[in-house]
């Protein structure tokens, strides 16, 4: 299917073909009719796209403290990757879409095939959306009309914040899209509204819609509004506008009588005046996209709607209010049109809203013959290896695109004899721009697709920690060697599944590699380590500090279910790394936490581990997220027969009373990636042992999920299992 996105480094929009996405509980798959540009929004993304690092970084400020940061912890080098990553990004466009059911996930009983309906859905042939960000579309809107429906619930949420009343004077500043649409629907609600922009066609186009409006570049707008308003001052302002100018708060500060309220759903500079708003007590407040629901992975994700009796106006409920304003005529949308375009043509369309300032509502039209719902996409081939290059037996396939693909597991293939054949994303689009990137030969959006294909022998799982050990057994099953991310799954229950395949196949006759990213044994600092440690004639004591840093409430990795929590989902490093040290079993676990009712924390985010092994060595992991990040990230120190090894941050060790050893220090940081791929390339390509004896695998996660459940980050298992 063809979706349109945009590259933030270099700006460029473009058409590509990427998989559909397959249907997923508590969504809906719709084939796309029409799809608006949202000028403002979209245009503000192009021109930062289009704009110098130098330029990003200035309007960026707090990002630029964190990478400051990030340097400070982990030097030049790893930084500009890491930004240079995040640019690169495909950016999906669009969020004002109307079409028509194709299909709908398990749960979703509000729509059926061959519903119409509007949705925040991007633009693109098929889009799958959640169930509440979708709205049933009246019979007389058309379609092109219908895609004004997510602009126009931003508009009337900021209505709703307003408080209007029968009668009381508005002013809305900025006549983009936003604002006339919000203009209508205020009109609609029986108040009076004054339109201000310097467009001069915009403002002619108010007053042809039935509202009072002023070209200000011609007129002055206090006076406007003080002879609006009968000198007493307006009720409220909706501030509309897109500027890094802070003017439009403080003109519609003097607008208001005493009390007003003014409500921001524009983009504008927020350097407020105290002067401005004491004296009349005003208030002031940024409305939040469509409504109640927004940002909320509860409602959206999940499907969990608001109760309608204490939450009256939801995201969608707001949407279908503006698509039944469009039905009873109270809202005009097709005055606003200024352009039609084919989505193949999309990028024409991009230049009309940056480089023609008269162009408005900006349609996306689509075939009305339903889009083919191709799950695999075959790519282009690179060059041609050359003919001495040996064909790698190595054949790759890639479950999962996120951050960690693109920054770390494909860039440290590269070069490696190893052929990547199959990338698999669940919503494609981010499959496709890394198979073009680094040579796929396809992308799916059906990761079963990685699974069935004969040719490819070693699947690398890098998804979400909830899906890690149903895949690993299905790859298992399915004949593959198995490379995934840590953690290898979230639960004791998990883990004896997981060790029940491995068996399996081991027991079929064709034993399979099965390796979890424990990259740090493969640090060149740890490989030292190890290597001086080989001697050794007594235990060790180790100290493992994490600064971690906090992670947002709502984050994924915080959710048991998803993500396992901080220990399961990351502690699991340092476990290994530990275990890995001391080289003996794990005969005993000690976890305890701050509370996280006094950090503002989620459950175990700063814990201190103590592990026992069985050689009598002792560790503690200390995983902290209540530090500064400038604070380097990690740091292991081991003591052992009047020797200490400190190692900082896998850039630097230094020994203390080592005879042949002072300082192994490097460049850059290196945590092993490349080493440990490398390692499970050559592996699989040649047979042997596992890299990683599963039993080491099964004693780190044991202990981590005891360390888990020690600390109140999941529920403990019933006594006796």
């Amino acid at each position: 299917m063809k979706q349109v996105f945009q590259n933030l480094k270099t700006g460029v929009v473009s058409v590509e073909d990427v998989p559909t996405s397959g249907v997923r509980p508590g969504h809906v798959l719709i084939q796309t009719r029409r799809s608006l540009i949202s000028a403002g929004t979209e245009r503000m993304l192009v021109e930062f796209g289009r704009a110098s690092l130098l330029a990003k970084a200035r309007q960026q400020p707090e990002r630029v403290k964190q990478a400051i940061d990030k340097i400070k912890s982990d030097g030049l080098l790893p930084t500009l990757e890491a930004i240079f990553s995040r640019l690169d990004e495909p950016l999906p466009l669009g969020y004002c879409n109307a079409g028509v059911v194709v299909s709908v996930g398990d749960g979703v009983t509000e729509f059926q095939s061959e519903d119409r309906v509007a949705s925040t859905g991007p633009h693109a042939e098929m889009v799958l959306v959640p169930r509440n960000l979708c709205a049933s579309i009246p019979d007389p809107v058309a379609d092109e009309e219908a895609a004004f429906a997510a602009l126009g619930a931003i508009g009337l949420q900021g209505i709703r914040l307003l408080q209007p009343e029968m009668g009381e004077r508005f002013v809305v500043t900025g006549l983009g899209l936003v604002g006339l649409l919000a203009a209508q629907l205020l009109a609609a609600s029986g108040c009076h509204v004054l339109g201000l922009d310097r467009d001069a066609a915009r403002v002619e186009l108010a007053k042809r819609l039935g509202m009072q409006a002023l070209d200000v570049s011609r007129g002055d707008a206090l006076s406007a509004a003080n002879s609006f308003s009968l000198g007493r001052g307006v009720d409220g302002v909706l501030v509309a506008a897109s500027t890094k100018s802070s003017q439009p708060i403080h003109q519609a500060a003097l607008m208001c009588r005493k009390r007003g309220r003014i409500v921001l759903v524009g983009v504008t500079g927020l350097e407020i005046s105290r002067a401005d708003f004491y004296e009349k007590e005003l208030t002031f407040q940024v409305s939040c996209a469509y409504g109640p629901g927004r940002y909320d992975p509860a409602y959206e994700e999940q499907g969990a709607d608001y109760p309608f009796g204490f939450v009256r106006w939801t995201s969608q409920r707001n949407l279908q209010a503006v698509l039944e304003a469009m039905q009873q005529g109270r809202l005009q949308v097709t005055p606003l049109i200024t352009h039609r375009v084919a989505i193949e043509n999309a990028r024409r369309a991009y230049e009309l809203i940056t480089d023609d300032r008269s162009a408005l509502g900006v349609i996306l039209e689509y075939g009305s013959e339903a889009a083919p719902l191709r799950r695999t996409v075959s790519l282009p081939p690179r060059a041609a290896p050359r003919a001495s290059a040996p064909t790698p037996t190595v054949v790759a396939g890639i479950i999962g695109a996120g951050l960690f693909t693109k920054a770390t597991l494909l860039p440290s293939l590269k070069g490696a004899p190893v052929r990547l054949r199959t990338i698999a994303s669940a919503g494609g689009a981010s499959a496709q721009h890394l198979g073009k990137k680094f040579g796929f030969a396809q992308v799916t959006s059906d990761f079963r697709e990685v699974l069935s294909d004969p040719a490819i022998n070693l699947v690398f799982v890098a998804t979400r920690h909830n899906q890690h050990a149903r895949m690993v057994i299905e790859a298992l099953r399915s004949g593959k060697h198995v490379f995934v991310e840590k953690p290898i799954c979230l639960t004791a229950d998990e883990l004896k599944q997981v060790k029940l395949a491995y068996e399996e196949a081991a027991a079929s006759g064709a034993p399979r590699q099965i390796m979890v990213g424990f990259n740090r044994r493969f640090a060149p600092h740890v490989v030292k380590m190890k290597d001086l440690l080989s001697q050794r004639t007594e235990p060790v004591a180790m100290t493992m500090m994490v600064n971690a840093g906090p992670l947002p409430a709502d984050h994924w990795l915080l959710n048991p279910t998803v993500g396992g929590g901080r220990l399961i989902g990351e502690g699991c490093h340092f476990v290994d790394l530990l275990r890995h040290v001391a080289g003996s079993a794990i005969v005993s676990v000690t976890a305890s936490a701050l509370d996280a009712t006094g950090t503002g924390g989620a459950a175990g985010e700063t814990s201190v581990v103590t592990l026992g092994f069985a050689d009598g060595s002792m560790g503690t992991l200390q995983y902290l997220s209540n530090g500064d990040r400038s604070f380097p990230r990690e740091r292991l120190e081991v003591f052992c027969g009047g020797r200490v090894l400190a190692l900082d941050n896998f850039r630097s060790m230094r020994g203390y009373g080592w005879p042949a050893f002072r300082r192994l220090r490097l460049g850059r940081q290196d945590l092993g990636h490349r080493a440990q791929f490398l390692a499970v390339v050559e592996r699989v390509a040649e047979g042997g042992p596992p890299l990683i004896p599963f039993e080491e695998i099964e004693d780190v996660q044991l202990a981590c999920v005891e360390a888990a459940e020690q600390v109140g980050a999941v529920t403990p298992k019933p006594a006796g299992s």
